[in-house]
């Protein structure tokens, strides 16, 4: 039986193992001949001591930093959760870069999207205080979990001789670890101000290679502002870089959404969005090819409609046609024998007052209209958004968290998330993820987006749980961190959106029918801790070395639960934190059956071979390719019971059995 050692996933292990794949010949006695990687690189292989390089004191220890795994876990917190049981969403609170480091099993190459809005750096703002020794014992300080009182994250002060370096030395091993994340379509979002956008270009052309850098855009964030020395600031930038370009579709964007206001009540597009567009329109030019698109139509009591002019088809009949012979001669958008093929799909709607004129040369009673369907311009739209974006203003960002009474400055509008996502074409089932979520803005993005089409995406959102001022309006209404702020801020959206959207089943037009309202409003919670086994946690065998051997038979520690545990081993196993878990019980001894049975974990005591034979019995039923099984290392009254148990499962074809 294998045990268990509570590694997050080592990446430098996994850069070697592909450097094997690729180039097994460079390999001697389990190291690396890297005068046999030049040659297989050819002429790849720079020859000169001098070359181009971007570098800043503390780079190799941020290198450093993103390789080193993490000794700390995840812990469950169902108290600050809403729907646990049901919901996939998960809101994450702790240093980002540890938890980027507990996430590299479980959503490796997983996330379509990310989107961070990360301090800019404008010597008023803080930034992470990395210990390279021990990054979780310092972000326990921080957060006053260890010490009588935890240290202040201080603003990183432009008198700083470290200014930039500081701040790199922060962005580098989390955008490392960000990039390992991404599916090979995936795209990052980085919104970020003058102060560091041309050193964040460097690293990131470093991190993802600047062939996959997409653009540079910049983002409008306030109309006026009389800020400012010289210019008056009022636009940010937003970098965009893709994991792999080569599989990274095209971006999508010049759609209004909102022009699509009418819903199809009948047919094979029953339910989709429409917008009604004219099929004539003043600015279309006559004199320029139209020759086909001057005819009559039929309208439905009877009567013919066509543009104004000063000639028309001699025969009163529908599709009768003419050629235009000046500019006064207005045409339709459409060309004689397209109207023919296509008719049955017009939309006919009676006026007071209309532009056409009919067969008598009066004002017609009738305007004719063609549906455009939103899901059509989707698939074949090839138009890319503008890199100056100009419609998602600060000013709504602090309009919506008003309506949800959330007291928070300086967030991005939900909007422009919104706008970015469906820019990048994120999918219905595709995960978004924020590491600098703030009042998470992201999450609220993605339930607006799942409601507007149905979707199932899922968010993970990351907070540091920075401490609020005692002058802040957030503090004197009972938030005493980000993190607070964050999540009610998501409880409140997501009461806000099924509201509405009961309310407008609730006032549907004639021949319309309720919709059932599918969104997750819901998320887990998760607090970043040290890990839940005594044997894992590096701080706590040091410090209690004595101790730790004496009680060397009791491995898990005492404050933590099952639940605690269960998700630590999600992690170590490379599961997804919302992966099911069922419960059984055989003898009073539990049972949990993880991901369909992929995982059974037993964590009793006095296990025994009906612990065995019931994990046999559950694996019929799921038939996984692969299981593994999981106990207790003194979860067995003796010796003679693990033999049985390990046995058991191996002559059914379990072999993958291991402790903790």
């Amino acid at each position: 039986m294998q045990k268990l050692n509570g590694e997050t996933l080592n990446i430098v292990d996994t850069n070697i193992e592909k450097l094997k794949e690729l180039f097994p010949d460079v390999f001697s006695e389990g190291k690396i001949d890297f005068d046999a990687l030049k040659t297989n690189l050819g002429d790849f292989v720079e020859k000169e001591n001098e070359r181009y390089s971007f570098t800043w004191n503390g780079k190799e220890k941020a290198k450093k930093i993103a390789l080193t795994p993490s000794t700390g876990t995840l812990r469950p917190c169902k108290e600050d959760s809403k729907d646990w049981e049901t919901t996939e969403n998960l809101y994450i609170e702790g240093d980002n870069l540890e938890v980027l480091k507990l996430l590299q099993k479980s959503y490796f190459e997983k996330v379509k999207m990310i989107y961070i809005d990360p301090p800019y750096n404008t010597g008023k703002d803080f930034v992470y205080k990395d210990n390279f020794n021990d990054n979780l014992k310092n972000y326990m300080e921080v957060t006053g979990q260890l010490g009588e009182e935890g240290e202040k994250l201080s603003t990183n002060s432009d008198q700083s001789g470290r200014y930039h370096s500081n701040w790199l030395n922060m962005m580098y091993p989390r955008l490392k670890l960000a990039r390992n994340l991404l599916k090979d379509d995936g795209v990052i979002f980085i919104s970020i101000g003058e102060q560091e956008v041309d050193n964040l270009r460097k690293i990131c052309d470093e991190i993802f290679g600047d062939g996959n850098f997409i653009g540079e855009a910049g983002r409008i964030s306030k109309k006026a502002n009389n800020q400012g020395d010289y210019w008056a600031p009022n636009f940010d930038y937003l970098l965009t870089y893709c994991k792999n370009l080569e599989f990274c579709s095209p971006f999508f964007g010049g759609i209004n959404y909102k022009a699509y206001k009418e819903i199809e009540e009948k047919g094979e597009r029953r339910g989709e969005k429409y917008q009604l567009i004219r099929l004539y329109m003043t600015s279309l030019d006559p004199m320029r090819g139209c020759n086909n698109q001057r005819y009559y139509i039929e309208c439905p009591d009877g009567s013919f409609v066509i543009p104004p002019g000063n000639n028309f088809p001699e025969n009163i009949s529908d599709g009768a046609k003419i050629e235009p012979k000046s500019g006064a001669d207005k045409v339709w958008r459409w060309s004689v024998s397209s109207y023919l093929e296509k008719k049955d799909v017009l939309y006919f709607k009676r006026v007071k007052s209309s532009n056409l004129v009919d067969e008598n040369g009066n004002p017609a009673k009738w305007n004719v209209f063609t549906k455009t369907y939103l899901n059509d311009v989707i698939s074949k739209s090839s138009a890319s958004p503008n890199n100056f974006i100009e419609n998602h203003l600060n000013q709504s960002s602090s309009h919506e968290l008003k309506k949800l009474d959330i007291p928070f400055d300086f967030a991005k509008p939900s909007s422009l998330i919104e706008f970015l996502s469906e820019t990048c074409r994120v999918g219905k089932f595709d995960i978004v993820l924020d590491f600098f979520s703030g009042s998470a803005t992201t999450a609220h993005a993605v339930l607006k987006l799942n409601t507007k089409d149905n979707g199932n995406r899922k968010y993970i959102m990351i907070q540091l749980p920075e401490i609020t001022s005692e002058k802040e309006d957030a503090f004197k209404e009972g938030f005493k961190n980000i993190c607070e702020i964050g999540k009610e801020r998501i409880r409140r959206a997501g009461d806000k959106i099924k509201k509405e959207f009961l309310e407008a089943n609730e006032n549907l037009k004639l021949g319309e029918e309720a919709k059932e309202f599918n969104t997750d409003i819901g998320f887990k919670v998760f607090k970043l801790d040290s890990s839940n086994i005594k044997a894992w946690d590096s701080e706590y065998a040091k410090d209690n070395i004595q101790k730790s051997l004496m009680e060397s038979v009791d491995n898990i520690k005492e404050d933590r639960t099952e639940l605690d545990l269960l998700f630590e081993l999600l992690l170590k196993q490379g599961l997804d934190l919302t992966t099911p878990i069922m419960e059984t019980k055989v003898n009073d001894k539990v049972i949990y059956n993880i991901g369909a049975g992929a995982l059974y974990v037993s964590l009793s005591n006095n296990i025994s071979v009906d612990v065995a034979d019931k994990i046999i019995e559950e694996n019929k039923t799921y038939n996984s390719p692969r299981v593994t099984v999981i106990f207790k290392d003194n979860g067995f009254a003796n010796d003679v019971d693990k033999t049985n148990v390990i046995q058991t499962l191996k002559v059914a074809g379990i072999t993958d059995i291991k402790s903790i």
